[in-house]
């Protein structure tokens, strides 16, 4: 079942900040980009696993679980390729202020820790307008426990293959096992060189494991997918799917690194091609540990203790990020003439489109 939001932020501490320009956009003119920030209220366990070929980073190799800073304080997905990582130090600067960080010494000397993943969408808007420092201390100050999903913070200019991408969310509270009572969700920005419908049927890849009865949809009229087949294809050399799947379940970062792996099961199932070399999929996973887990004594000694509510966790993590990603993208509006899901394949929800 889904948390009481069907959002990241069913996981207790845990808040998202948008901020974004978005002003009469078209292909090389105007702004449409932005960034979103996950906020990590005490900070949080934190793993990473990057599969695409052509990712932009910030502090991932700080978080592989060999290493000696197990904690994140928010983590960044941003717009503007390369460019859109400044906006972490805005991130830094509003978590510095607020005393958020590693403690250094003195009381007012801290060091946020704030990993980052970007989306190229530079031709959406004007190539110049991308995030700045500005923009990721604005969003880092409106990170709240609501937030708004579609063509928003770091997926204003976001293209989903032929189509207008954005971000999504969506949570599920497991029910019974080892894991009983935990809550599993992600956050996705979706960008893909790949195709999100499947050229059969038209119905988004994404509704596969729920069924698209779950979203309140249908097979659509076939005029409407040979439309769709016949859009022009996105055509730009950078893409990338990025997001954050999280759980209140008290993980190790080892476990997070796995929560992470099993997220892009999610999205290889929303997104054909997934992780190609026009990609830089990367999806981060963080444990709020605020549901101890309890260990099993049915667990061999050789194993970790953890392994069975992990399984059931990384169960869930595909499916809330195969979740999140059809959301951004039944959520979308239109920006610079990209047209939406529900505008091409209005036959699938039998209305006249929005």
């Amino acid at each position: 079942m889904p948390g009481p939001r069907d959002s990241l932020t069913d996981v207790a501490g845990l808040l998202v900040g948008h901020h974004h320009e978005l002003d009469d956009a078209t292909m090389g003119s105007g702004s449409a980009t932005g960034c979103t920030v996950v906020r990590a209220l005490g900070g949080a366990t934190a793993a990473v696993d990057v599969r695409g070929g052509g990712p932009g980073t910030r502090e991932t190799d700080l978080l592989d679980p060999s290493h000696s800073v197990q904690h994140v304080n928010a983590i960044l997905l941003t717009a503007g390729s390369a460019y859109g990582l400044a906006a972490a130090d805005g991130v830094m600067r509003w978590l510095e202020e607020h005393g958020q960080g590693i403690p250094m010494g003195s009381p007012d000397h801290v060091v946020p820790i704030v990993p980052a993943a970007v989306i190229f969408d530079l031709p959406v808007g004007d190539w110049a307008a991308r995030p700045t420092a500005e923009f990721g201390y604005l969003a880092a100050a409106a990170a709240a426990t609501e937030f708004a999903t579609g063509s928003v913070g770091a997926g204003v200019g976001a293209r989903a293959g032929v189509l207008k991408g954005g971000v999504g969310t969506a949570s599920t509270v497991i029910e019974g096992g080892p894991a009983d009572g935990v809550t599993v969700a992600a956050l996705m920005v979706a960008n893909p060189v790949g195709a999100v419908f499947d050229p059969r049927t038209g119905l988004l890849w994404g509704v596969g494991t729920l069924g698209p009865a779950s979203f309140g949809m249908r097979t659509p009229d076939v005029n409407q997918l040979w439309a769709a087949l016949a859009l022009e294809p996105k055509g730009t050399a950078l893409n990338t799917t990025i997001g954050v799947v999280a759980t209140d379940a008290a993980l190790s970062s080892a476990s997070c690194k796995r929560i992470a792996v099993a997220g892009h099961d999610g999205l290889a199932r929303a997104i054909r091609p997934a992780h190609s070399p026009l990609d830089g999929d990367t999806i981060f996973a963080v444990s709020t540990g605020t549901r101890p887990v309890t260990a099993e004594s049915m667990v061999p000694a050789a194993f970790s203790a953890e392994l069975p509510v992990l399984a059931a966790v990384t169960e869930a993590a595909a499916i809330v990020v195969e979740k999140a990603i059809v959301r951004a993208l039944l959520d979308a509006t239109s920006v610079a003439g990209i047209p939406t899901y529900r505008q091409i394949f209005t036959s699938a929800f039998g209305g006249s489109g929005a």
